[in-house]
């Protein structure tokens, strides 16, 4: 009777680790040679199960900070409406944002013709890094009309929601007019902010979102790390 390979056997225990909730998603498991020690062989044959795991998308390698448990792919809805923070608790996550960049500047040609914008009109543009239980899942940039929000910078940095912000302005609701999806690899940047491998799959989204008299009032840009979130288009508010 031939014998199961070790490397085999060392991903078959490793997978009932995790099934069991030993490791859980996005946990970082032992290091090479702390496996090696724990089974009894060379790195080798650890780096062949590991090899394996990762092929069955169950594990995936930071460069240079090893080898983490794969998350379960966040289900994230596109559609009329898109609110970060319930999408998150609806997908039963706990929703979090990092501020990355706020300043004030001249539109570029996209940011000038989304928004409508008057010749000599600045944006504010909000960049940031969007969190699903404390795991990075998208870095996004948000670009706004500022002669209609003024010191939005400011209510952003304090209150870390734009839907909050936008209704300090009056604006009680707000909804998507149009939303393009893309393929992209991430640049080292995206990379390094959602602790991916560089070039490795993200999802782009170009979305114009409007107020109830139709204005465009954001241009929002954001790149989902592609293995941790599934986008759902859908139809409804």
């Amino acid at each position: 009777m031939a014998r199961t390979p070790i490397w085999k056997s060392i991903a078959t225990t490793l997978t009932d680790d995790i099934s069991s909730g030993r490791y859980a998603p996005s946990d970082k498991l032992p290091t090479e040679a702390e496996l090696a020690s724990r089974f009894g062989v060379n790195r080798h044959t650890v780096r062949h199960a590991l090899k394996a795991m990762a092929q069955e998308n169950l594990v995936h390698a930071r460069r240079g900070a090893g080898v983490f448990v794969a998350q379960v792919p966040t289900d994230y809805p596109i559609g009329k409406r898109v609110r970060f923070h319930q999408n998150l608790k609806q997908a039963g996550r706990l929703p979090g944002k990092e501020i990355l960049h706020l300043e004030t500047r001249k539109p570029d040609t996209a940011e000038f013709e989304a928004l409508a914008l008057a010749a000599t009109e600045n944006v504010h543009v909000y960049e940031g890094l969007s969190l699903a239980d404390g795991n990075p899942i998208a870095v996004f940039r948000s670009v706004f009309p500022a002669a209609r929000f003024p010191n939005l910078p400011k209510r952003l940095s304090h209150l870390r929601s734009v839907t909050a912000a936008l209704a300090e302005y009056g604006v009680a609701d707000y909804t998507r007019a149009s939303t393009r999806l893309t393929a992209r690899r991430a640049t080292a940047i995206q990379a390094l902010h959602l602790r991916l491998s560089e070039s490795a799959p993200v999802l782009r989204t170009v979305g114009v979102n409007i107020d109830a008299s139709g204005t465009p009032i954001e241009f929002g840009t954001t790149w989902f790390a592609a293995e941790r979130v599934t986008l759902t288009l859908t139809d409804e508010d």
